[in-house]
């Protein structure tokens, strides 16, 4: 069995080859030009939103220092979470050819079993958003809290990669389900992992992507 660090290694050698780099850059960028175009154009409304939204929260809506000061923050902080769910859910629906060819190069004897099929793909992805957002709208405040509020951020960015990725990998190379929930102990740790990513503009476009690697090298490098 490969040691993590040694996952670790190649999966970061892996992320850092040009057409990985090519996929990422191209799905990453266009992203977040799309939402800063998005928001640029419909920044007065979205914060009002945002701000309505939270005063309809009874916990919320009660804090009025939040209400005075904290909407303009959290409606970047929205923002910034829109970014991050759309290049998660383009990884899901596009990566699959970048990790088989990372795949057949790393693992030439594990040969595929099948893809995973678009619509699964599909919901796992949006299920896995919409908990995300939800919580996320729910306990905006709690972000602001120190150190609390940046551990709380991780696990809800690992909500956003781990049922995705499990799916999104391990169906390319295990067909039965029971057996790749049992192969996926780690997926959690993986998707925390990856999720780091998401604590540094720019460097966020890697996390979903990054959390697949990772993932690959877990299931076929101790297969």
């Amino acid at each position: 069995m490969k040691s993590f660090s040694t996952i670790l290694a190649k999966s970061f050698r892996d992320i850092l080859s040009p057409s990985v780099l090519s996929f990422i850059l191209k799905i990453g960028l266009g992203s977040m030009l799309f939402w800063i175009v998005v928001l640029r154009l419909t920044w007065g409304p979205f914060e009002e939103f945002v701000a309505s939204w939270l005063a309809k929260i009874p916990w919320i809506g009660t804090m009025v220092w939040f209400q005075e000061s904290g909407a303009f923050l959290a409606a970047l902080a929205l923002g910034y979470a829109l970014i991050i769910v759309t290049i998660s859910l383009l990884t899901s629906l596009l990566g699959e050819r970048v990790i088989l060819r990372i795949a057949a190069r790393e693992y030439p004897e594990i040969k595929p079993v099948g893809g995973g099929k678009i619509h699964r793909s599909l919901y796992y992805t949006l299920k896995a958003s919409l908990i995300f957002l939800l919580l996320f709208l729910f306990t905006l405040p709690l972000i602001f809290v120190p150190i609390f509020g940046q551990l709380w951020m991780l696990w809800l960015w690992s909500i956003l990669l781990k049922e995705p990725t499990v799916y999104d990998v391990g169906s390319l190379f295990i067909s039965d389900e029971e057996a790749l929930k049992r192969r996926s102990k780690k997926a959690r740790f993986i998707a925390l992992i990856a999720a780091l990513f998401n604590y540094i503009p720019l460097l966020n476009i890697f996390a979903p992507l990054f959390a697949q690697i990772l993932f690959l090298h877990y299931l076929l490098g101790n297969k």
